[in-house]
């Protein structure tokens, strides 16, 4: 059976953010500008595609990021 999935495509316009919080709820790193080169899709820097099973919540689409992708943040 196929999985039903929300498909959302955004254009952040350089106006991307993102935080990594430890388990709990501290800051560890911020970020502010284009969108990651890791991030799922054909973005250029400007647009999150994520792929998200409706079932479990899952993002289908996405791949863990290395230390190297977290460290270029």
């Amino acid at each position: 059976m196929k999985e039903k999935v929300i498909r959302i495509n955004a254009k952040c316009s350089d106006m991307f953010s993102a935080s990594i919080v430890d388990e709990k709820g501290k800051v560890l790193k911020e970020y502010d500008g284009y969108v990651p080169r890791f991030f799922p899709g054909e973005h250029f820097g400007d647009y999150i595609e994520l792929d998200i099973e409706l079932e479990t919540g899952r993002i289908l689409n996405w791949k863990k990021p290395t230390q190297s992708d977290i460290n270029s943040l």
